[in-house]
């Protein structure tokens, strides 16, 4: 039998190229396990917690669950200058957590004299911690209302967080509120639909019989949205702020979940009745701090100047 160099090269030719198909075949199998592995990989670590690696701790940041904004409306009168300078001191000088911001602003209603019109404006320039309400002045007769049904279009840029705020307040400007107390009490709280404050009457202890004392009474947002768009304040809007607040919530069913700050909210203690309490370290807010000798009271008791520097540029004793 003769010998043909061509045969054998035939049967050379297709061995091999079933080893290069085989080939070709096994690297893609390996190719898409590995991408399924990668794949698999990526998802198992997305539903590790953040915290539990060390390695990812530079890229935290707050999360929405410590992330608290608080608005804190201290409705006061246009002439009072000289307060809402004192206040500016007793707020500005408090420390409050990481993630946590809180803006106090200065509410009354439209100005009536000339040198309102400057002295105002000079302290908006410098300040930029007021909001003039379209209203005539008053304590009893809507003025509360026109706060808190203002607030959703006066806080309504598309670049602003929503909410712009998680809670609003009102609160008198003859009460001290300790800011960083505030927050510790907000955390474990619901953001929608609350009522929080101080129960009256004194003795009592359900935040669902009556209604919160106006030294500083708390909603979350969503109430303030309510107030804007329900037709029930519109009705009723004179008679004791506080008292008629209730009323609406009342009436509106709101406030389905409220705190009961007392007694980390309460009056001076001098003199005594039912709605005052010794200061004591566990205090939210301090009510009826009529004049200056109460203030330094209150601020002594609280160590507020602890943090002072100390500096060759004076000699505090």
């Amino acid at each position: 039998m003769k010998y043909s160099p061509r045969s054998d090269g035939r049967k050379f030719i297709i061995p091999s190229f079933l080893f290069i198909v085989a080939l070709c075949v096994l690297a893609f199998i390996n190719e898409v396990r590995f991408d399924s592995f990668l794949s698999f990989g990526r998802c198992a670590l997305s539903n590790v917690p953040r915290n539990s690696s060390s390695l990812e701790a530079p890229l935290l940041s707050s999360s929405d669950e410590d992330e608290i904004r608080i608005l804190i409306g201290i409705l006061t009168l246009p002439d009072q200058y000289q307060r809402r300078h004192f206040l500016r001191m007793i707020y500005g000088t408090q420390d409050v957590p990481a993630g946590v911001k809180i803006d106090v602003k200065f509410v009354f209603c439209n100005l009536t004299k000339e040198d309102q019109k400057v002295l105002v404006a000079l302290e908006i320039m410098r300040y930029d911690d007021i909001i003039i309400l379209n209203c005539n002045e008053n304590m009893n007769k809507g003025k509360t209302y026109t706060y808190f049904s203002s607030l959703p279009d006066l806080f309504n840029e598309t670049d602003a967080p929503n909410p712009p705020y998680h809670y609003v307040m009102k609160a008198d400007d003859d009460t001290y509120i300790r800011q960083e107390s505030l927050v510790a009490s907000l955390r474990p709280l619901p953001r929608e639909d609350l009522y929080y404050g101080y129960v009256i009457p004194c003795p009592s202890m359900d935040p669902f019989v009556h209604y919160m004392s106006g030294m500083g009474y708390l909603v979350s947002w969503d109430i303030a949205v309510w107030l804007k768009d329900s037709e029930i304040p519109k009705k009723h809007l004179e008679g004791p702020e506080d008292k008629v607040f209730g009323d609406w919530i009342r009436e509106g069913r709101r406030g389905k979940n409220r705190f009961n700050a007392k007694w980390s909210m309460y009056n001076f203690p001098e003199p005594p009745t039912r709605c005052t309490h010794e200061l004591w370290p566990d205090t939210i807010a301090v009510h009826l701090l009529k004049n200056q000798e109460k203030w330094i009271r209150t601020l002594n008791y609280f160590n507020v100047t602890s943090n002072l520097k100390p500096s060759k540029l004076y000699h505090i004793p």
